[in-house]
């Protein structure tokens, strides 16, 4: 087999901007993600292929939201279901129309994944991973009051809407997956983190309110399959010391220590930059040999170390 490399698609990543956030919008920013993927299936590479979804189940949820006195609500984890299949659909279609463009034969498939989590995780008394759009400090107040929302400030752009992020255990589809890759299937799968599923006393699997993280869920996915590389494609090209200060410093290549490092002394932001470097530890520290952190129009770059932060053990 060829080497494998898990690529974690952000969903902020597929949002151009506050004016570009229709599903239109989002296909135009995947058609353009998809062709930056196959340059490394041309390469050489097996890609497995995860993605964020915060912006689009927190659409998703705000609908319901809104219609609630209309029709049925939405609950979570149907909503992360929803993300998984109709990004897993873009992301399919793009890919396939791209490589049959090039007359390069590949099997695409999306699958459903749900990721088991503890329902005594303290996550979900402490609800912090961001979702949906971005408000100003009115809109939000807004919100909150208008629907009983948890809202916090994120990363200095806005205020956003938060649910429980607790953390992945074991991915319930993992063979299924696996099977597909061996049989030289591109797999999409763990959208959204995966659909947040705790096991009962009589094995039974319920779904529970809450988004998981994705590149937490993602690394889980990479450390599962002995991935080569961990792909953490997101809105920025590389991470930085002194984020959006005078002595900013862009970060290239650190080591798996100098990661711990920095995520210690604060040098990046929750529901921002810290779970990706936090999902790149928890990858290398269960023997991933390498995580890159980059956008997606620079992943061909960063893979040969000209662009985007490279983190290894």
């Amino acid at each position: 087999m060829s080497k494998l490399a898990v690529i974690a698609v952000g969903g902020n990543s597929l949002i151009k901007d506050k004016h570009h956030q229709t599903v239109q919008d989002q296909n135009d920013c995947i058609i353009d993600t998809a062709h930056h993927i196959v340059r490394l299936i041309e390469k050489g590479i097996n890609v497995v292929i995860t993605h964020g979804n915060g912006p689009q189940v927190g659409f998703i949820l705000l609908r319901s939201e809104i219609s609630k006195d209309q029709i049925h609500e939405i609950p979570v984890p149907s909503a992360v279901a929803d993300t998984q299949g109709a990004i897993g659909y873009q992301l399919q279609q793009a890919i396939q129309n791209i490589l049959h463009a090039k007359g390069i034969q590949k099997k695409i498939v999306t699958v459903v994944t749900q990721v088991l989590v503890d329902k005594n995780d303290p996550a979900f008394q402490n609800p912090n991973k961001p979702i949906g759009p971005f408000f100003n400090k009115e809109e939000a107040a807004l919100k909150i009051e208008k629907f009983d929302w948890n809202v916090v400030e994120d990363a200095g752009r806005g205020y956003r809407r938060v649910v429980p992020s607790p953390m992945p255990i074991e991915i319930i589809e993992l063979e299924t997956i696996r099977n597909l890759i061996e049989n030289d299937f591109l797999v999409i799968a763990v959208g959204g983190g995966g659909i947040p599923v705790i096991r009962k006393e009589n094995g039974y699997l319920e779904g529970v309110s809450a988004v998981i993280d994705k590149d937490r869920a993602s690394a889980l996915l990479a450390t599962n399959l002995n991935a080569d590389c961990l792909i953490i494609s997101t809105a920025t090209e590389q991470s930085y010391l002194n984020y959006g200060k005078e002595n900013q410093i862009a970060l290239s290549e650190i080591t798996l220590v100098e990661a711990k490092k920095y995520c210690k002394e604060g040098h990046f932001a929750p529901g921002s930059m810290l779970p990706k470097k936090e999902a790149a530890i928890q990858f290398l520290e269960n023997g991933g040999k390498k995580v890159i952190i980059t956008t997606p129009q620079k992943l061909a770059e960063a893979v040969i170390g000209k662009a985007g932060t490279t983190i290894v053990n």
